[in-house]
């Protein structure tokens, strides 16, 4: 993870007025080489280490549910090329499209123009999606945020690459709810894998992939995985459990191999470009940080 920190450097109207605030190619007269810089980066660190790129997606996500995409998620990283001009929070948003598309996932255009924030606050980590909430909450939380059920399940399906613990699965294996058995949503054939995996007093910093059959490949086996009760997290499990979640995964885990991974990517750039401008701070409002880890 000492990787990670190296490279990276409410509503839905409020969500398009923003996006014209935002432009594609921002940084092309002010510093021109920026998004190249950013890539390059980006994926000197994934041929080290191929893992990095669900990190970088995920502290996107992080950052943008967070406070909106202001980089209130404090990070290190190689904001030393055009200091003060490119901010923060760009280069997250750049990072994670950069990561998707080096997993053989989607690439997309990424409209630029974010400032970074001046408030970064622990007590704000409660608005981010946990991994034991019920589909109702999951719903909830992306409805703040001005995001919409399909919009939940294409953004979850990021959990095709990337990993997980023990320690945060173990409960579902052998305490569920406290009843000393195992989650029954559970395909009973995994659960043998995943107790093999995660013995009951076993290593609890253990890593569990998300995705148990492509860990680093940007692919729609995630949600086949949802819908066959092979999903690792309880919430990824739990989309199979509401008509309308279910809905989009059934059509996400279809068996015309290619035309769904193809509308699964066209419709993940989709949700991140829509994701990428929640609330985000344009024109004078924020600062560019020099130093992403902190404030000016």
């Amino acid at each position: 993870m000492e990787g990670l920190w190296l490279v990276v450097l409410v509503i839905f109207e409020m969500a398009l007025s923003v996006q014209s605030q935002l432009r594609t190619g921002f940084y092309s007269t002010s510093c021109l080489r920026a998004e190249a810089i950013v890539r390059s980066t980006v994926e000197s660190y994934f041929r080290k280490d191929p893992t990095i790129a669900a990190g970088l997606l995920r502290l996107h996500f992080h950052d943008c549910f967070v406070q909106g995409c202001d980089g209130s998620v404090l990070i290190a990283g190689i904001e030393a090329f055009c200091p003060g001009v490119v901010s923060c929070a760009d280069i997250l948003a750049l990072a994670a499209r950069d990561a998707v598309g080096l997993s053989d996932g989607p690439s997309w255009s990424v409209p630029t123009g974010r400032r970074d924030g001046r408030v970064s606050l622990s007590s704000q980590a409660s608005n981010l999606p946990s991994p034991l909430d019920s589909i109702a909450a999951q719903k909830q939380k992306f409805s703040d945020k001005g995001l919409d059920d399909h919009d939940l399940v294409t953004l979850v399906g990021a959990h095709t690459i990337g990993q997980t613990h023990c320690q945060i699965i173990r409960y579902r294996l052998y305490n569920f709810t406290a009843t000393g058995n195992a989650d029954p949503t559970i395909n009973q054939s995994f659960l043998s894998q995943l107790q093999a995996l995660c013995p009951k007093n076993g290593d609890g910093t253990k890593p569990v992939p998300l995705d148990k059959d492509s860990q680093t490949d940007f692919d729609t086996s995630f949600f086949k995985n949802v819908r066959d009760g092979n999903g690792v997290l309880e919430s990824d499990q739990r989309l199979w459990d509401d008509a309308a979640t279910r809905d989009v995964v059934k059509k996400y885990a279809g068996t015309i191999r290619g035309l769904f991974g193809l509308r699964f990517d066209t419709e993940f750039r989709q949700a991140m470009v829509k994701m990428s401008s929640i609330e985000v701070k344009t024109g004078t409002d924020g600062e560019i940080r020099k130093v992403c880890s902190k404030f000016n």
